[in-house]
């Protein structure tokens, strides 16, 4: 992986060329890179080309079965030969926090944990990344080390949003994200990296202080102790520069408690099948820890493979894993999900079904109480229309009454107009006579006038005939009382009563023209 990344970025002939013959010069190889040249007719080759010229005409040189502390040897010359060639380029960034030395090794870890993929942009290229979740136990594994609180939370977030990390990418995240922003001294930095890179790089498991127990002298001592996976080294101190010696471990070693003779320290043993070594913690929790990291480097011992390495290959196959197994999952989620949405359209359609129903239920219902409320009011309608019934029939028969009434009436009108007309006529006939009368009347009132003003004047006459004769009378009644004859009075009024007069006559006439007079006034009122 680091000849992959050093090859992206050292694409010219030249690079190509140097980077070659430094790497056959570490296998004892001169002038391999000469063979490029004819290797191809084209000055161009791809990554597949130049990968299968090292395979088979460089690295074929190695025996086929290497230990692994030669195949970490190598690779660290191998390292240190592409980080030669490739560093200006690697290295360049505005605001540096890292030394070279540190960039150096987070350039190693990450060739270690990084993916060799095909360009989605060119299909003949490669670019070497490095998944989210690897970069994840780098950035934690460093983050703790500086003494900071690990957010996984804001990882995540910042690795979906970034995808794969490329190395610029994964370098610029570490020192301005978790380096820049917390002023950490640079010795922190330097011992933060040398921890990871001890952890990926030279697979140590776990490292601390232990009690050893002597092989001549049955004494415990103290030692700095160093455990990978193929052997625990002990040092005198913490510096590492002194070894005072070293255990091999490998799958057939065993870790076994053993007594607390004094009761001080926690005591357990390493059983190799050489012989059996003794070592102590100050405390119980130290042991445990210990005892866990021994077995676990006794069951990865085997094979020519680094620890972080095959742990890495792990979490691939494990994320490959969980990837079909999430594919699986997402197909299942995605089957499950269409058949979800199946039922729910399913559902959706019974519930709508069921909405229909029920709203023809309801419409039922409404229905129903509509014809029930209509048959109500038909049932009231027909009490009401029995009653009207019953109203218009005894209207009806008031009407029959009325119009028997009227009928009778009418005919009691008409046979009263008949006896009208009668009547009239009659009374047209009586009018015409009453007329022909009061014309006749007339007529005779008007003689009666003429007989009047003649008798008005013959009384008129005769009155002064009377006057004259009353006068004569008086006259003669005079020479009569004074006649010695009449001087008797009987005689006289007797003679007087037997002289003739027209008062009563006349008196008589005058009451028989007033009668006729106010019978032809009767008549004209009548009319």
């Amino acid at each position: 992986m680091n000849a992959s990344n050093c090859y992206q970025h050292s694409r010219d002939l030249k690079s190509r060329n140097v980077l070659t013959a430094n790497i056959g010069t570490l296998l004892d190889l001169y002038g391999v890179e000469k063979g490029l040249d004819h290797f191809r007719s084209s000055q161009e080759l791809t990554f597949d080309e130049f990968r299968y010229y090292l395979q088979h005409e460089v690295f074929s040189s190695l025996p086929k079965t290497v230990t692994l502390p030669v195949v970490r040897e190598y690779e660290k010359k191998i390292s240190e030969v592409c980080w030669f060639v490739c560093r200006k380029s690697l290295l360049g960034r505005d605001k540096p926090v890292f030394s070279d030395d540190s960039v150096f090794k987070l350039f190693r870890i990450f060739c270690l944990l990084a993916d060799l993929v095909q360009d989605s942009e060119e299909s003949s290229r490669y670019v070497v990344v490095l998944q989210p979740s690897e970069a994840g136990i780098v950035a934690e594994q460093l983050v703790l080390c500086l003494g900071l609180r690990w957010d996984a939370a804001d990882w995540e977030a910042l690795g979906s949003s970034i995808g794969h990390f490329k190395w610029a990418a994964f370098l610029a995240v570490l020192e301005a994200k978790y380096c820049c922003d917390h002023q950490l001294h640079a010795e922190a930095l330097v011992e933060a990296v040398d921890e990871i890179y001890d952890v990926f790089i030279e697979d140590i498991i776990k490292k601390g202080y232990l009690y050893k127990r002597g092989y001549l002298l049955p004494t415990m001592r103290e030692y700095w102790c160093v455990l990978q996976p193929c052997a625990l080294t002990y040092y005198k101190s913490s510096a590492q520069r002194e070894q005072c010696g070293r255990v091999a471990i490998d799958e057939y070693c065993s870790v076994e408690p053993a007594p607390n003779a004094d009761g001080k320290l926690q005591r357990f043993q390493l059983v190799t099948p050489e012989r059996t070594f003794e070592f102590a913690t100050q405390d119980h929790k130290s042991r445990l820890q210990w005892v866990s990291a021994l077995r676990q480097a006794a069951a990865v011992s085997g094979g020519a493979e680094g620890y972080q390495r095959r742990a890495r290959a792990g979490r691939r196959g494990a994320g490959a894993r969980r990837e079909r197994e999430a594919r699986e999952t997402r197909a299942r989620l995605q089957n499950e999900v269409r058949a979800r949405l199946a039922a729910e359209a399913q559902a959706q359609e019974l519930a709508e079904l069921s909405k229909k129903d029920n709203k023809k239920l309801e419409e039922l219902k409404n229905a129903q109480a509509e014809l029930e409320r209509l048959l109500q009011e038909e049932t009231q309608a027909k009490r009401d229309e029995e009653i009207v019934r019953a109203l218009q029939a005894r209207v009806l028969t008031e009407e029959w009454e009325k119009r028997e009434e009227l009928e009778r009436l009418q005919e009691e009108q008409n046979r009263m107009l008949e006896e009208e007309r009668l009547k009239r006529k009659q009374f047209e006939m009586l009018q015409a006579e009453k007329e022909a009368q009061f014309k006749e009347a007339e007529r005779r009132l008007k003689e009666l006038e003429e007989e009047k003003q003649r008798l008005d004047a013959e009384l008129r006459a005769a009155q002064e005939k009377i006057s004259q004769t009353e006068h004569n009378a008086l006259a003669l009644h005079v020479q009569l009382r004074d006649h010695p004859i009449f001087r008797n009075g009987e005689r006289a009024r007797r003679a007087i009563s037997f002289v003739p007069t027209t008062k009563s006559s006349s008196d008589t006439l005058i009451d028989v023209k007033a009668i006729r007079h106010l019978k032809v006034l009767d008549d004209e009122d009548k009319l």
